[in-house]
């Protein structure tokens, strides 16, 4: 069994679920699976153990353990762990197909409501990794990996204070257990610059601090259950706001693109939030961008914390530190490269919400390759709507999957 707690997902899983109970709790919505490797690998083979595997996830109940630990995060409510303790994951909601018709030999469709679909998405992408590098790897070089994370070890011990990194590598790791010995490793030997894991069941097992605030899905659903598709940007971090009184205060940037945030992050949205995080597009600009735009609002940014997760390597991410570090509070969450990096190629599988009370949401990334819609037309009206005009866009036109 790949998954032994409902635990084992994303922080911001649990934090976006309480505000889809106290908020939108009859909203009905579709995820799609898609891999982004290419022709090159084919997950066919292995539907069948994916299955056998999701078939186990849909047993799993939360523990009085967990269900106590949850209850012990000041954000998290006491009315959202009372349903917690009567959920289940239902495999009726999720269909998986497998063969040379579907793309890359696996479609899998996730539907129904929000609240009790919303925990599929991490553990079945946990599971999709670990079987196919069962399928494909017959007997794995750990002492490769221990290798390389040692040497990533010693590179995040030469670099000065202030520098700190989590995990966010549950989605795409190896294996569980190889994701538990890279935490055990990491938290005895950076115990100063490693601060914690988006993993919740890791955070608990382990005594780390569990991270994340909201993703993608949240303000794509808002696209649907908001007054006006125009506002929901802004009605998204409302409601955020309303929820949450000032606990988890990291707004996400690029479902709509970095400019089309910076219009809507306006002097209120600054002031409110604690930083911004960054998942697509050039870093650096970004980052700067984020700097001149609190500067233009004469909020000192030095104040505020930017968070970089996009395809973080400890090359990059120390990179990042020394182009900001003086001029704003900055942070690391670093996924595949920490706790898939043995010397395989890493499936680049997502799931991605498509549909939400029967219309379609999408986001407009800074990165073309993260692009992930069924529905071209609606990305061009979405374009129109937040003014989103670039080298993406016209990319995105020619091809609805880049």
């Amino acid at each position: 069994m790949m998954i032994r707690s409902l635990l084992d997902t994303d922080l911001y899983k649990f934090t976006m679920m309480q505000v889809v109970l106290h908020h939108f709790p009859a909203a009905q919505v579709e995820y799609r699976f898609k891999c982004r490797n290419g022709d090159g690998v084919d997950l066919a083979p292995m539907a069948d153990e994916v299955t056998r595997q999701i078939k186990a996830l849909c047993e799993l109940r939360f523990t009085p353990e967990e269900l106590a630990y949850l209850r012990g995060l000041r954000f998290i409510k006491s009315d959202f762990v009372d349903l917690l303790g009567l959920f289940r994951l239902d495999e009726r909601f999720i269909q998986i197909s497998g063969g040379p018709d579907y793309e890359n030999g696996l479609d899998i469709t996730i539907k129904g409501p929000w609240l009790h679909t919303i925990l599929f998405e991490v553990p079945v992408l946990a599971i999709i990794s670990e079987v196919y590098y069962r399928y494909t790897v017959s007997s794995p070089d750990f002492s490769t990996g221990r290798a390389r994370l040692a040497a990533k070890i010693k590179q995040f011990d030469a670099t000065e204070d202030g520098f700190h990194f989590a995990d966010y590598g549950t989605r795409r790791r190896f294996s569980y257990a190889w994701q538990e010995e890279v935490l055990r490793a990491l938290q005895q030997a950076l115990p100063g610059k490693f601060v914690g894991t988006s993993n919740v069941h890791f955070a608990r097992q382990l005594g780390l601090t569990p991270l994340g605030t909201m993703s993608h899905e949240y303000l794509q659903a808002c696209q649907a259950v908001g007054p006006r598709l125009r506002d929901s940007q802004s009605y998204a971090f409302n409601t955020w706001a309303r929820e949450y009184r000032g606990d988890l205060g990291i707004a996400l940037s690029d479902v709509y693109g970095m400019d089309a945030f910076l219009r809507d992050f306006d002097l209120f949205f600054c002031k409110l939030f604690d930083g911004v995080r960054h998942d697509s597009g050039d870093p650096f600009e970004w980052g700067d961008k984020l700097i001149a735009h609190y500067q233009k609002m004469r909020i000192d940014p030095r104040g505020k914390t930017m968070v970089f997760s996009d395809s973080l390597t400890p090359e990059l991410a120390i990179r990042l530190f020394h182009h900001f570090k003086h001029r704003v509070g900055i942070s690391f969450g670093i996924g595949t490269n920490l706790t898939n990096d043995l010397g395989y190629p890493a499936l680049q599988n997502v799931i991605k919400m498509t549909r939400c009370n029967g219309q379609s949401v999408a986001k407009i990334s800074d990165s073309p390759s993260k692009a992930m819609d069924h529905d071209p037309n609606y990305v061009n009206y979405l374009r129109d709507v937040f003014q989103t005009f670039d080298e993406a866009s016209a990319l995105t036109k020619k091809d609805p999957h880049p």
